[in-house]
C-alpha cells in the first residue's frame, strides 16, 4: 500500500496482465507470478489484474482473490498495484474490494456493473456504496461500455468525485475521445485518468491524463512504458515513434477476442505455460493465427 496515500503517484504504464490457466483450465499462479516479474523487469510502472484482459467473468471470486494475492506478493510495493475488483453483483464487488484493501492494493479498479444496464442514478448509488464502504482506499472507476453496455456519463463521474474524496480517478475505455476531455473538464484536471484504449494512450497525455492501462503492455511492456516516459520527459518525437510502432501489436490483440491472441503469443514466447482461455472464449482459430503471425512479423520489422 506504498502508493495508497498518494494516488497521484500512480502514473505511467500500468500493465493489465492476463490470467494464465493450465491446459486443462485451472488457475496457473506460477505463470502469473512469472509474468509479474517479467513486467517489472521490462519497466512497467504498475500492475493491474482482474480487468477485462484478465478474464474475471470466467473466474470464481475465490480464484480472483487468489490471483490478487499472488500479484500483490510479487509486486511487493515496488510499483503500484491496481486490481480490478468489480463484478455484476454488489456483494461480490464488496468482497473483492475488501480483499484488495487487505492485500495492500494501492487502489481498486471498479468496473461499471455489466449486463443490467443501470441508469446514471443507479451507477451513482453503486459507486457511492463502494466508496463509503472503503473510505481509506482510493477507488478508480472503470468505464468500458463496449463490454458492459453502459457508459458512465461525465456528469455522474463529477457528482461522484464531489461526494467521495476516495473516488480519485477513472480508467476510460471508450473510443469517444470527447468523453475523456469532458470528464476532466467537469471533475477538475487533478482528477486522475488512465486510457484503456491502446491508440488513445498517447493522445490522453496531451489533455492531462496520467497514464494508461493498455493490453499492449502484455506483449511489449518496455515499449509501452518508454512511450510514457519519453512523453513525460518532453521527448515527444520519441513518444510518437513508439506510439506508431505499436500499431501492429494493437491490431494483433483484437484479431479475435482479447485476451486470446495475447495469450497465444505469450505461450509461444515461453512466458506462460499455456495460452488457454476459458469459455465462452476460444483459442485463436487457424485464420486468426495466420493473421497474428503476419502482424508479429510487421511488428518485428517496425522494431528493426
Amino acid at each position: 500500500m506504498k502508493f495508497r496515500s498518494d494516488p497521484a503517484t500512480i502514473r505511467g504504464s500500468i500493465a493489465p496482465v492476463v490470467t494464465p490457466f493450465t491446459e486443462t483450465g485451472e488457475l496457473d499462479l506460477d505463470s502469473l507470478r512469472a509474468l509479474v516479474r517479467w513486467q517489472l523487469a521490462e519497466g512497467s510502472h504498475g500492475i493491474s489484474t482482474g480487468g477485462s484482459t484478465g478474464e474475471p467473468g470466467a473466474q470464481s471470486v475465490d480464484e480472483r482473490i487468489a490471483a490478487m494475492a499472488a500479484v500483490a506478493e510479487e509486486t511487493a510495493d515496488r510499483v503500484p498495484f491496481l486490481p480490478g475488483t468489480g463484478s455484476a453483483k454488489l456483494d461480490e464487488t464488496l468482497r473483492l474490494t475488501a480483499e484488495a484493501e487487505r492485500l495492500g492494493a494501492d487502489a481498486a479498479l471498479v468496473i461499471t456493473p455489466y449486463y443490467a444496464r443501470p441508469t446514471q442514478e443507479a451507477l451513482h448509488r453503486w459507486y457511492s456504496t463502494v466508496a463509503a464502504e472503503f473510505p481509506g482506499l482510493p477507488i478508480v472507476i472503470y468505464n468500458v461500455p463496449s463490454r458492459t453496455a453502459v457508459d458512465i456519463a461525465p456528469e455522474t463521474v463529477a457528482r461522484l468525485r464531489r461526494a467521495h474524496d476516495n473516488i480519485v480517478g477513472i480508467k476510460e475505455t471508450t473510443k469517444d475521445f470527447e468523453h475523456f476531455s469532458q470528464v476532466l473538464h467537469r471533475c477538475g484536471r487533478d482528477f486522475l485518468m488512465w486510457s484503456g484504449i491502446e491508440l488513445l494512450c498517447l493522445p490522453l497525455l496531451a489533455i492531462g491524463g496520467v497514464g494508461f492501462v493498455s493490453a499492449a503492455a502484455n506483449l511489449a511492456p518496455s515499449t509501452v512504458a518508454r512511450m510514457y516516459t519519453a512523453y513525460a520527459e518532453g521527448d515527444h518525437q520519441t513518444a510518437l515513434d513508439l506510439h506508431y510502432s505499436l500499431h501492429p501489436l494493437v491490431e494483433l490483440l483484437f484479431v479475435e477476442t482479447n485476451p486470446a491472441p495475447a495469450k497465444w503469443v505469450l505461450e509461444r514466447r515461453g512466458l506462460i505455460a499455456s495460452g488457454h482461455v476459458r469459455p465462452p472464449l476460444i483459442t485463436p482459430t487457424e485464420a486468426g493465427i495466420e493473421r497474428i503471425n503476419e502482424l508479429l512479423a510487421q511488428s518485428e520489422e517496425v522494431a528493426t
